[in-house]
């Protein structure tokens, strides 16, 4: 049974790779897009093997494939050749969203630029994502979301404790959420079509998302502001936004206020400390912040998490258990707010995590797994209007591959 959804009915053309254009891609496919993704010959995307690459988590599934990529159609095109130009065109003008990361110049060479696009199918809504943005020295300089996410928007240094080097974050995180900004100009671009029928060109980059996700630090800086020196837990600029251990080992992030210090105090059982004059005001508790995250760190340690977690909650002041992945994954919170979703169709992987785009009310399709490479090459082709003769010509010319000719290669 089909679940229909917002965008049920859009076309997508998923002309892009690992990982923020597909993504982006996918977001739309949550919601009901018939996604089409291309790749070319050979192994196509590089990300059916990023899952297998350290540091991704060991594992018999293609979980970060199925990620990405649920919910969509799958063709192999070789654009590098000639003979191709004409099932991409026909793509193109088949499509309401065509989304590329190519760099600049790679994608006029392959047929992929906004000009040639757009002239094929002027209501097209052009979607690209690069690692530096358009214009400017490094426009054309290749880009991940380790480098131009993190590492060139300031939020990497900023990562980190005093005295520590910088790290490798988390990565695919700044491609994720890059996603979600590229989802959104294609979102707004549908909007703007709907009213005025015009297509457009959108896109962001990896630098900008990174930069907006560092804004308060960078917007500071631009106001000529003086930063802090990288956090020390031990003697922090504010021990309210801290994190702390437990008894058990367990750690948790306190972040709470200034108004909430009298409940705090209560918490640990230690209600006579509002009265002491170096905490009586927000200067005093920064000034004292080193003092307060002395008495905070030994009141902590003295319990264990789950006693914490009580006197914390009772007292309404904020805070988190510090989880693993591998705890995230367990947390009821994730499943019953449907952030991980079931997964059809994939041998060892029962559950998948879902898209962080919500509308009450207004169902997701379920997620299903990821085409194979070259899966559904002729039925698409047929589709576009080719011949079996004509799409027979292609698999010769080595231009359109099937399922088993691609497994072949």
């Amino acid at each position: 049974m089909t679940t229909e959804s917002v965008f049920t009915g859009l076309k997508v053309l998923d002309a892009a790779s690992f990982i923020a254009g597909p993504a982006a891609a996918t977001v739309l496919a949550d919601f009901g897009a018939d996604v089409i993704k291309i790749e070319p010959p050979g192994q196509g995307d590089p990300q059916r093997r990023l899952s297998f690459v350290p540091p991704s988590p060991r594992a018999q599934a293609n979980y970060g494939w199925h990620l990405a990529n649920r919910n969509k159609r799958g063709m192999v095109i070789d654009l590098k050749s000639p003979a191709s130009t004409e099932v991409l065109k026909r793509l193109v003008e088949w499509a309401d969203v065509v989304i590329t990361n190519f760099p600049h110049g790679t994608r006029e060479k392959l047929h992929l630029g906004y000009d040639e696009v757009s002239s094929w199918n002027p209501r097209v809504v052009y979607a690209d994502i690069t690692g530096f943005g358009d214009a400017g020295p490094d426009a054309r300089q290749p880009g991940f979301d380790l480098t131009a996410y993190w590492s060139r928007s300031g939020l990497l240094a900023s990562t980190r404790d005093a005295g520590a080097p910088p790290t490798v974050p988390v990565w695919g995180s700044g491609d994720y959420t890059s996603a979600i900004a590229l989802y959104a100009a294609i979102a707004t671009a549908l909007y703007r079509r709907e009213r005025t029928g015009l297509g457009a060109d959108v896109g962001t980059s990896l630098l900008a998302a990174g930069v907006w996700a560092t804004g308060t630090l960078v917007a500071g800086a631009l106001a000529g502001g003086t930063p802090f020196e990288p956090h020390d837990r031990n003697a922090p600029v504010n021990a309210l936004t801290n994190p702390y251990r437990t008894s058990d080992g367990q750690w948790f992030m306190l972040a709470t206020s200034p108004v909430h210090w009298p409940g705090l105090t209560r918490a640990i059982g230690r209600p006579e400390l509002v009265e002491d004059p170096r905490f009586a005001d927000i200067g005093g508790l920064v000034a004292n912040a080193a003092a307060v995250s002395e008495l905070l760190d030994a009141a902590f340690r003295s319990r264990p998490f789950a006693h914490w977690k009580d006197a914390l909650d009772r007292e309404r002041v904020t805070y988190s258990r510090i989880q693993t992945p591998e705890a995230a994954a367990q947390d009821p919170q994730l499943r019953a707010n449907d952030i991980v979703v079931p997964l059809e169709g994939v041998t060892g992987l029962d559950y998948t995590v879902s898209s962080p785009v919500t509308l009450r009310g207004v169902p997701k399709v379920p997620a299903r797994r990821a085409p194979e490479l070259g899966e559904h090459n002729d039925e698409i082709l047929a589709e576009l209007g080719f011949t079996p003769a004509e799409i027979a010509g292609l698999h010769a010319q080595g231009v359109a591959q099937g399922t088993t000719q691609a497994e072949a290669a």
